[in-house]
């Protein structure tokens, strides 16, 4: 059993060897990390101990190797695609949920954007150009909205991804998706906007008549807005919870697509059950990452290109912690 010194000077442990060797995989450590045994008192790096040093060459085949974030790399197994059954595959995931920590994404997701700042700035704000000039095309703005958003996504959580694991990378990866899996991520889109609308309609619906009704009746000048009543009110705060549930749920689903080459529903499934376990922590890390999104908007927007690299790298490291299958 091993206790690590994490870069936030806090220590994490005991653990034992194999999950050592997944933080390394993952980038959370490197063979620079300060540790001791459970039974030692002295700080050494993990370099320092056989379990994680180099080895010597057997001759035989060996499991890929993992270059990590920070380009040490480490070897280790590379970890298996995800097979089965949505229960069969959350099932294998639910004790990465254990070890989960929030501000380990944002820390790390700074030093991603730190070592890559101008590859990561370029391409988001290549990709949101692309996605927004496809959007603006008169009556096929709207399909584009609806069934494209999810493959564009996909691209840039691939690209991520990619520079995330140390792996090659061009600005041509950024439209994966179109080639990868282009009918699994539109599908898995289209799933996700017609649930929203469906649950839109069916809690803010009634709303929406009312006004509309009203706004028939009355001239613009003399319009009032409609009073509620208490059950309708009501009603609309109900509806507020499964709409919320559900889109920190699926928010990593298109990854599951494009990195695990899961279908729209299972990709959809696996997601939910995953992120259900530690809902409460991906929420509150969806709202930092937000705010460092809108961090961006001093400047007259233009900052949001070099802040949504943070928040889209705080996510994409969620998802490795919580949906990448350990070796």
């Amino acid at each position: 059993m091993f206790t690590i010194l994490g870069a936030d000077g806090k220590e994490y442990g005991p653990v034992t060897a194999g999950k050592i060797a997944e933080w390394i995989a993952g980038g959370r450590a490197n063979l620079q990390t300060k540790a001791r045994r459970s039974d030692e008192t002295e700080w050494k790096t993990l370099g320092d101990f056989p379990e994680f040093g180099p080895r010597p060459s057997s001759g035989l085949d060996t499991p890929p190797a993992i270059a990590t974030s920070d380009g040490s790399g480490i070897e280790a197994a590379a970890p298996t695609q995800l097979q089965g059954t949505p229960a069969e595959i959350s099932a294998r995931l639910a004790p990465q949920a254990a070890t989960f920590d929030l501000f380990s994404c944002l820390s790390r997701s700074f030093e991603l954007w730190k070592s890559n700042f101008l590859p990561l700035v370029g391409a988001t704000l290549l990709a949101l150009v692309v996605q927004c000039a496809a959007n603006m095309v008169p009556l096929l703005g709207f399909f584009c909205s609806l069934l494209l958003a999810g493959v564009f996504t996909g691209g840039i959580y691939y690209y991520y991804l990619g520079k995330m694991r140390g792996e090659p990378r061009t600005i041509g990866d950024l439209f994966a998706g179109f080639s990868k899996a282009f009918v699994p991520l539109m599908l898995t889109g289209l799933i996700l906007n017609l649930v929203n609308f469906a649950l839109l309609g069916i809690f803010f619906g009634p709303l929406c008549l009312t006004l509309f009704k009203a706004a028939l009746s009355s001239s613009p000048e003399s319009f009032e807005f409609p009073t509620l009543g208490g059950v309708a009110i009501a009603w609309m705060a109900v509806g507020i919870i499964p709409i919320f549930y559900l889109t920190v749920s699926w928010i990593f689903a298109y990854a599951l697509v494009i990195d695990q080459g899961l279908g729209p529903w299972t990709a959809l499934e696996v997601s939910r059950r995953t992120i259900t376990r530690r809902w409460f922590s991906v929420f509150f890390l969806m709202i930092c990452a937000g705010i460092l999104g809108m961090l961006g908007i001093i400047g007259l927007g233009i900052g949001v290109i070099f802040t949504l690299p943070l928040a889209f790298g705080a996510m994409l490291y969620a998802y490795e912690d919580l949906c990448r299958p350990a070796a």
